[in-house]
């Protein structure tokens, strides 16, 4: 039945779809708010808009089935504003926070628009009374035309992932592109040239649901996007318009652009905290629309539980905050094509209500075995701020871990650690202590040596200590113990020795992640060895510390070449359809791995021991490769195998650490012979040969 309001055909709409969804010519809105007393819809007709235009109070005995609250109204279009009143008890011993002064954001709203003078403290200090707000926003998403677009599907064998933020790309001027584009979805569409040359398959984007940018430091930014106020709205900030429904066609159009190069999306999603904080944060949505179901809380109610180092923690296995999480998730997938998520500390999903972690979390497995999901990317940071370390055994099957262990072995090893050996081989070789004994894909592990937080590579090599004082907290902040090695001198120098020591370890880093079992991912910069000046938690710092230097890509080209044909070798080197279906057992049970030391077949496992050697022979036995990794600070003379399984080889070097570019590396058909049965290993450097052991055996690889 419909009624004439405000000027509107109204009726009482539907408890499903939760959310704004259209129906026929009228567009339905849903809220859940278990603990509200009444509900009233307010709709604008501008951002800038303090007071709304039309207002309909939702009369529980109409508009409310079970927790649900709804109305639906016929002649409104795309691209209208509105937003919520939530009218209940504010009592946060009982931890409820209702605030009928505040204007809220629909949860599941798919555009969020953003005042021009908003300002996030005024708004928590001052309320909507008198601070601009932000505001929800209409979409019809039938209308966007995908020109057949589909998911690439590329499996994990055959994946090289390069994380990147979005913004950091493209933002700088020496980027070439103009002003307008820079830092946004479609500056990214013109760099994919660039991407393509690189070779990676897959871009992992740090959060590009809308976040509070205001979120940091007095006078700096929240640059990272570790702040969401939407699970649903792509970030305006990434538009290169005003208009709050050209964003959804922007990121569409990147994902399309991607897809057309062969390169899957992957988002880092943040559905362990929002951006609302602790207690003294602003309101934007959950917290007023029902804050005790959408957060942990602790014992007394009026405080929150704090597994994130946010201020808050999702409640994310209560039942409806698992549907908002799965029904985001599906969004991103089926409307926007998304290939793939990295959950930003992924254990805090694996909490209950108490915050009390358990077996078997139900929002991994409803991720897990959901069917709109079935082949999409699940990568989980399987830790979370409040030491919930969970590598090696996170919950679930189809789930890929971030391997921290890889990481800090790698790391450890290369920089002349001693007791490292063992560990740095059990990188190299998949990390079977953690993912044999659960019989798991070679590719459970994702590889990396640096990510977004902390030292870039550049730095590693660079820098003994943090440099976080531009972050405002005193230097504080970030991590302390960074596994980093300076090789000599804190910092930028002009001594060439210790820029060769530098270049040396960046390259031994690039091949130890990019050759060892797993799939691996490579941080934006790295591949031309981009500094922030030893900032090792540049989150806050949305300037030229943190965007990408294009200017590096000529500089530095010695190590783009180095990192290209790693990259094209990964994704050339055997695999078959055997081989996608191999757990890590299978393979590791092949006998195809030898272990030697400086002499063949006795390897140093010893706590002193800083140099290992390997002979890896192809599942085919068609051609081997052999490595010998030196990280003591002499030279090492290494013997090499004069027979590989009794038949005469002779070797190639692919791979010098130590020699100058193009020296360095090379493709397999330009390797040159390798005269001889031993081969001194330069200090901190590494070598890998190759050599056919059929007819043939090296043709393709």
């Amino acid at each position: 039945m419909h009624r004439q309001q405000s000027g509107f055909l109204v009726h009482k709409g539907l408890s499903f779809p939760i959310g704004p969804s259209i129906h026929h010519e009228s567009f339905n809105f849903c809220l859940f708010s278990k603990n509200a007393e009444w509900v009233e819809l307010l709709l604008f007709d501008s951002v800038e808009d303090m007071s709304p235009s039309h207002v309909f109070r939702l009369d529980p005995q109409v508009n409310k089935t079970y927790h649900y609250w709804h109305i639906g109204i016929q002649g409104l279009k795309g691209g209208q504003l509105y937003g919520f009143r939530v009218h209940g008890p504010f009592q946060p011993d009982k931890g409820h926070r209702f605030d009928a002064s505040k204007v809220l954001l629909d949860p599941y709203s798919k555009s969020v628009a953003i005042p021009k003078n908003y300002n996030r403290k005024a708004l928590n200090e001052f309320g909507n009374s008198e601070a601009p707000f932000l505001k929800s926003v209409l979409v019809d998403l039938s209308t966007y035309d995908w020109n057949g677009d589909v998911h690439p599907r590329r499996p994990f064998s055959k994946t090289v992932i390069y994380e990147m933020h979005v913004g950091g790309f493209t933002k700088n001027p020496n980027s070439g592109l103009p002003p307008e584009k820079r830092g946004t979805f479609l500056g990214l569409i013109e760099k994919i040239p660039y991407l393509v040359d690189l070779g990676i398959t897959a871009v992992e984007l740090l959060p590009v649901f809308q976040f509070d940018d205001q979120d940091a430091p007095e006078g700096l930014t929240n640059y990272w996007g570790y702040s969401p106020i939407s699970f649903f709205a792509p970030h305006q900030g990434y538009s290169t318009s005003n208009d709050p429904l050209a964003v959804l066609d922007e990121f569409r159009d990147m994902v399309k652009a991607l897809h057309q190069a062969g390169i899957e999306v992957i988002l880092d999603v943040v559905f362990n905290h929002t951006s609302e904080n602790d207690d003294t944060g602003p309101t934007y949505t959950f917290r007023g629309i029902d804050n005790s179901i959408y957060y942990i809380l602790d014992e007394d109610k009026s405080k929150y539980k704090n597994y994130s180092g946010t201020g808050n923690t999702l409640n994310a296995n209560q039942s409806i905050v698992r549907r908002m999480i799965l029904s985001s998730l599906h969004f991103w997938v089926r409307d926007m094509h998304v290939d793939g998520f990295r959950f930003d500390l992924a254990s805090v999903l694996s909490r209950n209500e108490k915050g009390v972690p358990i077996e078997n979390p139900p929002i991994l497995w409803d991720i897990e075995s959901d069917p709109v999901l079935a082949g999409t990317k699940l990568i989980a940071e399987a830790w979370d701020a409040a030491g919930l370390y969970q590598v090696g055994n996170f919950t679930g099957d189809s789930w890929k871990e971030w391997n921290g262990k890889f990481r800090d072995d790698i790391r450890s090893f290369l920089r002349g650690d001693k007791g490292k050996v063992g560990l740095f081989a059990t990188r190299l070789i998949g990390s079977p202590d953690m993912y044999e004994k659960m019989n798991r894909e070679l590719e459970k592990s994702i590889n990396f040596v640096t990510c977004h937080d902390g030292f870039t590579l550049n730095d590693l090599v660079s820098y003994n200590k943090k440099r976080n004082l531009a972050n405002g907290e005193n230097n504080r902040d970030g991590h302390n113990d960074n596994l980093s090695w300076n090789c000599g001198v804190e910092g930028p120098t002009d001594n060439p020795k210790v820029l060769g020591l530098r270049k040396r370890q960046i390259k031994n880093f690039l091949a130890s992640n990019m050759l060892a079992l797993g799939a691996p991912m490579l941080l934006m910069g790295d591949e031309v060895c981009h500094t922030q000046q030893g900032n090792n938690n540049a989150y806050c710092q949305d300037n030229e510390l943190t965007w990408f230097d294009w200017e590096l890509v000529e500089k530095n080209a010695d190590i783009f070449r180095f990192v290209k044909i790693l990259i094209k070798k990964r994704l050339l080197r055997e695999t078959s359809k055997a081989t996608f279906n191999m757990s890590l057992r299978e393979l590791l049970g092949q006998s195809l791995i030898f272990w030697h030391g400086t002499k063949l077949n006795q390897p140093d496992w010893s706590e002193h021991s800083r140099s290992i050697a390997l002979t890896v022979l192809a599942l085919s036995r068609k051609f081997a490769t052999h490595y010998l990794i030196n990280a003591y600070d002499r030279e090492l003379l290494f013997q090499l195998p004069e027979n590989i399984e009794s038949k005469p080889v002779a070797w190639k070097r692919w791979i010098d650490t130590n020699l100058e570019s193009p020296e360095d590396i090379c493709l397999w058909a330009d390797a040159k012979p390798y005269v001889g049965y031993s081969y001194n290993v330069a200090p901190h450097s590494m070598v890998v040969l190759i050599t056919g052991l059929k007819e043939g055996g090296l043709n393709g690889q």
